[in-house]
């Protein structure tokens, strides 16, 4: 029979072994859709460069094409198996939550995915175009752009990563809402500092130029203030209840 102390190490040995399981499970996932993606990844890398294709993009080195359709690969296959990674890493909390957390937990999830796959999103598609287009306006008859494809790759990652993760501030404000830490009205009263916050964030996180800074700031704005309102909801509901 198994005393308490050696049942406790088993339990425990049980959870690293499934922590293992799902680890590796996330780990062959996203090495399959690297592998996957890499078949496309001259299509992806045309894409990438679509905002730039009359300037042209250039390797500097001899491998530098190589590696930056190997990190194209790897980040798009991570960028499609993001969900499974997550739900694996959901189902491996999953029992150790009550039902009220349950019931937290799950739409938190769920949202704070679609919000980083739309700000993803609307970052390479829409700030991405007009920001090299801004850039690129500064050319002359004496100065032309000579860009390299990492130069170029590294910029278009931390930019959509940077609004995937922007896009996450509503969600913040919303759950510092709920759990009484931030009250609604305080963000009423001081949304002026919310702007220069927001404005400050958008330009730590993007390049040095006012447009990325401005197509960031304007979504997040608008974000923000429709969670301001969903808190005045949620928050209002929850002391009807109390």
């Amino acid at each position: 029979m198994l005393e308490a102390g050696d049942a406790q190490e088993q339990s425990f040995l049980d959870h690293l072994e499934e922590l293992r399981g799902t680890l590796i499970q996330s780990l062959i996932a996203a090495l399959a859709a690297t592998i996957l993606c890499w078949f496309v990844s001259s299509d992806m890398l045309d894409l990438l460069v679509r905002p730039i294709k009359d300037q042209g993009v250039y390797f500097t080195a001899p491998n530098e094409a190589f590696m930056v359709r190997l990190k194209l690969s790897a980040a798009m296959g991570l960028f499609v198996v993001a969900p499974f990674i997550f739900f694996r890493i959901y189902m491996f909390i999953l029992p150790g939550l009550y039902a009220k957390e349950k019931k937290v937990v799950t739409p938190l999830l769920i949202i704070t995915t679609l919000l980083f796959y739309a700000g993803v999103s609307f970052g390479f598609l829409v700030v991405i175009p007009q920001v090299m287009v801004f850039l690129m306006s500064f050319g002359t008859a004496y100065l032309s752009p000579l860009i390299g494809i990492g130069a170029y790759f590294a910029f278009v990652s931390k930019l959509c990563l940077a609004f995937g993760l922007v896009f996450q501030l509503p969600l913040l404000v919303l759950f510092l809402s709920v759990i009484g830490i931030l009250d609604p009205r305080t963000l009423l009263r001081t949304w002026r500092y919310a702007i220069v916050l927001i404005f400050a964030m958008s330009a730590l996180l993007t390049p040095p130029d006012v447009i990325s800074q401005v197509m960031m700031a304007g979504p997040v704005l608008v974000l923000y203030w429709s969670s301001v309102v969903v808190a005045f909801i949620v928050t209002r509901r929850r002391r009807k209840e109390d």
